[in-house]
């Protein structure tokens, strides 16, 4: 058997509400390849210098950086967008991450979602870092539906040079997930790993405990030898303890190392 380019990530987010230090530790004691940060509340998540220091401790390289896109972080890193997203790159390049993840625009962000695809362009032509631009989804209360983002909640709309596909919001946008990463094609650069069940929530369940063709994409994936990272971004905050969280969180690693490994040089490229 043999294992593609990609390694496997663990998201900060997916210890929430545990500290960005629990992530490294869950990480490495789990044997995750790396994590991915996201750049939260958490002030260890903006810090990278301390973020450095858990990355040695540990021994588990950070692969990824998250902008601070969330509503809780619109204070994070300043207000204005563009400097939380230059302030994502250095962040990136002095922690040796290759990718930055970034939401598309809030609509009432006017001026920033008027320049967003020419400025993703631009930022990127700066950078080795890869700026994977993530697919979101339409807000939805009972029977009414908002549009929150723009240009597109749905990035295969727009011209962007690298994606981000998550499974979780595709479920929650009601989209066929294996059709955007087929528009997405050779761009797609990282994979946000969750399941799904179709609810307006954005649920981030556990792989295999949804209905999202997880296993089919990591086999994909695997068959075209994709060099990027698929991270591990769940929703444990019903866990009931450290243990089961940690359970949770070891029954993703093996589902995803699980339906990556393909026969040896199997429709490699």
């Amino acid at each position: 058997m043999a294992v593609p380019g990609a390694r496997v990530a663990l998201s900060t987010a997916s210890v929430y509400p545990e500290s960005t230090a629990t992530a490294f530790e869950i990480a490495a004691r789990l044997g995750y390849d790396g994590v991915e940060v996201m750049v939260w509340t958490d002030p260890v998540s903006q810090d990278v210098d301390a973020l450095r220091r858990l990355s040695d401790y540990h021994g588990i390289p950070i692969l990824a950086v998250h902008a601070p896109c969330l509503l809780i972080t619109q204070r994070v890193w300043s207000t204005d967008p563009w400097v939380k997203l230059q302030r994502a790159r250095k962040a990136a390049e002095r922690l040796g991450a290759s990718a930055v993840v970034v939401h598309p625009p809030f609509r009432w962000q006017r001026s920033y979602a008027r320049d967003f695809v020419r400025g993703i362009w631009r930022m990127a032509g700066e950078s080795d870092v890869r700026f994977a631009v993530e697919n979101m989804f339409p807000w939805r209360y009972r029977d009414r539906e908002m549009l929150a983002y723009a240009p597109d909640w749905d990035v295969t709309k727009e011209d962007y040079r690298h994606f981000t596909v998550d499974l979780s919001h595709a479920a929650t946008s009601r989209v066929e997930a294996m059709d955007m990463v087929r528009r997405m094609g050779d761009r797609l650069a990282h994979v946000h790993l969750a399941d799904g069940s179709g609810s307006a929530k954005d649920e981030h369940l556990v792989p295999g405990r949804g209905g999202q063709p997880c296993a089919e994409l990591l086999e994909s994936l695997a068959a075209v030898g994709f060099d990027g990272h698929v991270v591990v971004e769940v929703n444990t905050r019903r866990a009931m303890s450290a243990a089961e969280r940690e359970s949770d969180l070891a029954e993703a690693l093996a589902f995803t190392r699980l339906h990556l490994a393909t026969a040896a040089g199997a429709g490699r490229r």
